[in-house]
Parts: structure tokens; sequence; C-alpha cells
């Protein structure tokens, strides 16, 4: 009886396991090894260069009378490769009339959602320095995609509100350096 019951054990269940071990095993170890793990760091620096704004008091271009220019940078925790959570310090310096100065400070948290080839939207609160505040949705697309960075486009569409001001839309251009 004990001579059968082992035969039975090595037969249907020893054997199958041992199969399955030995086919399936290294593929799963490939997969873990090859797989990037969540959640996930990484940031960005670059340069953002409003081009044009839009409220109730007129069309205002960035080149005109005075140029204003932002280096954001910012640190992305990525929970699934699909979604994740991102804050970018944005400080801003205008210049005109020949001199310059760091005009405001922008703390702007917000979602990610990686869209697939690439692109990804960010869906950002926005807190200035100077009193306004709103929101900005942005498009990034990974333009060049290196070993340990990449290089990025993006199209920031911020909208204000605050400090005695009229709503306000400006379309932005963004580029920069992930990592």
């Amino acid at each position: 009886m004990k001579n059968n019951l082992v035969f039975l054990i090595s037969r249907f269940l020893l054997k199958p396991v041992l199969l399955y071990t030995i086919i399936c095993y290294p593929h799963k170890l490939s997969a873990q090894i090859n797989s990037t793990a969540y959640p996930r760091i990484a940031g960005h620096v670059g340069i953002v260069h409003p081009l044009i704004s839009f409220s109730s008091t007129g069309t205002h271009s960035n080149f005109k009378e005075s140029y204003t220019v932002g280096m954001p940078l910012g640190i992305n925790i990525w929970e699934s490769s699909k979604i994740g959570f991102s804050l970018e310090i944005v400080p801003s310096v205008r210049a005109e009339n020949g001199s310059s100065r760091v005009s405001n400070t922008l703390i702007h948290p917000g979602i990610l959602f990686a869209l697939g080839k690439g692109l990804t939207f960010a869906g950002r609160a926005a807190f200035e320095t100077s009193g306004r505040y709103g929101f900005t949705p942005v498009l990034n697309k990974v333009l060049v995609k290196k070993k340990h960075h990449s290089y990025f486009a993006a199209i920031p569409l911020p909208v204000r509100f605050g400090n005695s001001l009229p709503i306000s839309s400006t379309i932005a251009f963004q580029f920069g350096i992930g990592f």
C-alpha cells in the first residue's frame, strides 16, 4: 500500500510539478529580472517658454515687451507603468527694460498617466508665489530614450485664477531631460 502511494504521488503530483518548474520557472525568473520594480522614482529638469497668454484684457506674447522663462525641476513617483504622482517646482525669470529678476515660483503637484508610445498626460494643480492658482494639463512626449535618461518635449496649457486678476490661459512649450 505504501509503495502504491509513493508511486501515485511521484507519477501524478511530483512529475508535473517538476516538469512545470523546469519549463516555466526560468521564464518567470527572467521576467522578474528584466521588469521594472514599482514604485519607481524618476526626475526631470528642463526649460519652459510661455508662448502666448489669453485673458479678458487681451492677448499677450511672451517675446513682445518682456521675456519670461521657467526652469522646471521635478520628481515623479510611478506607482505602476501606467500611473504616478509628480511634484514640480518651477522658478521663473522675467527680463524686461534691460533687467531681469526671479518673478515667480510655481509649485506644481499632479497625477501622471502613461498613454503609451512615449506619451504621458500630467494633470497638475498650480500654486504660484505671485498669488495666482489654477491647473495645468500637460501632454509630454519622449523624443529620444537612452539607457539612463531621455529627452522630452511637452505642451503645458496653464489656466490661472486669483490675485484680483482676470482668468488667464497660456500655451507654452517645454523641453528637458528625464532621468
